[in-house]
């Protein structure tokens, strides 16, 4: 169970509080609602109880529960690897455009009808 804790993400939450317990108060959230089949106030006792703002700490759950297939949403696993491919295609594109930089440069060296820049 790994609740948004891609190293790639922006949220400042992800630096605050420590992986173990992140994992912590999912497991105690999710473990409360499965012995009561309640989920109303679970959150917000939970974060009390581990000094974790229920917002972020439903934000986990949210995170924790698609990561697990029981609610729809792109995964931890799949966000991270879309982050990876856009960085790859950023860099792609950059080394494209240095390359079509190149051939028309040369293109003009070599050709002597073309204008030199």
């Amino acid at each position: 169970m790994s609740a948004s804790n891609s190293p790639s993400s922006k949220h400042s939450s992800q630096h605050r509080y420590p992986r173990e317990l992140r994992e912590r108060a999912v497991r105690m959230v999710l473990e409360t609602i499965k012995e009561t089949g309640e989920r109303h106030g679970v959150v917000t006792r939970v974060g009390l109880q581990l000094g974790i703002g229920s917002e972020t700490l439903r934000h986990w759950i949210k995170q924790a529960e698609v990561d697990q297939g029981r609610r729809p949403g792109v995964t931890t696993e799949d966000r991270q690897r879309i982050v990876e491919l856009e960085k790859e295609n950023r860099e792609l594109r950059r080394a494209n455009e240095i390359l079509k930089a190149a051939a028309s440069f040369f293109a003009r060296e070599l050709d002597p009808q073309l204008p030199k820049s």
